[in-house]
C-alpha cells in the first residue's frame, strides 16, 4: 500500500506561481518504478490529468499546462513536484497526486487526499 501526501496549495493571484509536492510512503524502495501524476478537479467538473512523469522521466502535459507547468521527481526523497507558473483562474481546483504501477496482474493506482489551489485576484 502506498500513501501519498500533497502539500503546497493555496491562494495565489493570476500570473503567480505555486509549487506542489507529493511525498510517497509505503512503497519501499520501488517508488522509482511508479508513474507519478498530478490530476485536477475543478468545481462541477470531472477529474483530469494535468501532468505525469514515468519511471524513465518521460513527461506528459495537458495542453493547457504546456509551457507553464513542470512536473519533476526526486526518487531519493520519494517525492514528485509540480511547478506551476503564470497561473490562471481556470487552474483553480483540487490537485490530486496519483501513483500508478502496471503489474502482470493488474494496474495499481493510489491517490492522495488533494490540495486546494485557488487562483483569484
Amino acid at each position: 500500500q502506498v500513501q501519498l501526501v500533497e502539500s503546497g496549495g493555496g491562494l495565489v493571484q493570476p500570473g503567480g506561481s505555486l509549487r506542489l509536492s507529493c511525498e510517497a510512503s509505503g512503497s519501499g524502495n520501488i517508488f522509482s518504478i511508479y508513474t507519478m501524476g498530478w490530476y485536477r478537479q475543478a468545481p462541477g467538473k470531472q477529474r483530469e490529468l494535468v501532468a505525469d512523469i514515468t519511471s524513465g522521466d518521460s513527461t506528459n502535459y495537458v495542453d493547457s499546462a504546456k509551457g507553464r507547468f513542470i512536473i519533476s521527481r526526486d526518487n531519493a526523497k520519494n517525492t514528485v513536484y509540480l511547478q506551476m507558473d503564470s497561473l490562471k483562474p481556470e487552474d483553480t481546483g483540487v490537485y490530486y497526486c496519483n501513483a500508478k504501477r502496471i503489474t502482470s496482474i493488474a494496474t495499481l493506482r493510489y491517490w492522495g487526499q488533494g490540495t486546494q489551489v485557488t487562483v483569484s485576484s
